[in-house]
């Protein structure tokens, strides 16, 4: 399966570890933001834009590492309305913090998920691996 990756930049290295291990497991990443290095230019941020979209509009699920950032929500959005399924993960509970959360983490195809992350990318793949069988 085609995945994306959304999360903001100070979990670069976090979105590269999830890349790796999904790669491993047989999934294709479809865009790698995270080689990008700082945008000079609103070319260059239209250019990066762009290929977000298209990364999330090629996967077939979409994967969320809290904190993210303004991005990684609008990003969650395509996917939404895409009807892409979602993986969201936090290492603590914030998200279930009903005073500090968004509501479409609630919404149905979004996969919420606490704790370890080899966890969650056993989870990620089990359920994957169940839709190709």
């Amino acid at each position: 399966m085609k995945f994306y990756i959304a999360s903001s930049l100070k979990n670069r290295e976090l979105v590269r570890y999830v890349a790796r291990r999904l790669e491993n497991k047989g999934h294709v990443l479809t865009y790698d933001w995270t080689k990008n290095e700082r945008v000079e230019n609103y070319e260059d941020l239209k250019a990066i834009g762009e290929a977000e979209i298209k990364g999330v509009k090629e996967a077939d699920f979409v994967v969320m590492l809290m904190p993210g950032g303004v991005g990684s929500h609008v990003e969650l959005g395509i996917a939404l309305g895409l009807g892409k399924r979602v993986y969201l993960y936090t290492q603590d509970h914030d998200i279930y913090d009903i005073t500090n959360t968004c509501t479409f983490y609630y919404v149905n195809g979004v996969h919420k998920f606490a704790g370890f992350i080899e966890n969650f990318i056993l989870e990620i793949d089990k359920y994957e691996s169940k839709l190709l069988h």
